[in-house]
């Protein structure tokens, strides 16, 4: 599988505030014919900080994608698994799931976290 697996901010930056995005990155995820990825992982930390009030957000969750042309990546047995192998360099469980499903997948993590962008992954600074 090759393609874009966006980070959570990269997928709320994406659709409310484009402006935030690097010329390079708005260049590689409105590429027609681009394969984005958004995680479940990701699905599930919008929901949470929704539900806990760090995140006021009145579009559904899945309405993010679909401006994007963006699919689901499911987590598997494999990414949860793939966790061993990645360096402590973040000790966010999230990020960390995506750095793992990135690996296993072969996918490009576009991120503008420091943490992440220092794993052993494919990545892409979203802040260009």
């Amino acid at each position: 599988m090759t393609g874009l697996l966006l980070d959570t901010h990269v997928l709320l930056w994406a659709n409310a505030a484009p402006e935030r995005l690097g010329r390079n990155t708005v260049a590689e995820i409105t590429q027609i014919g681009s394969n984005l990825f958004v995680s479940a992982v990701t699905v599930a930390e919008i929901a949470i900080k929704r539900s806990i009030g760090k995140l006021r957000m009145t579009l559904a969750i899945s309405d993010l994608l679909a401006p994007l042309d963006a699919r689901e990546l499911a987590l598997s047995m494999a990414h949860a698994e793939a966790l061993e192998r990645l360096p402590m360099l973040h000790r966010d469980p999230f990020d960390r799931l995506l750095a793992a499903q990135a690996s296993c997948d072969g996918l490009t993590l576009v991120t503008a976290d420091d943490r992440l962008l220092a794993y052993p992954v494919a990545t892409l600074d979203a802040r260009t």
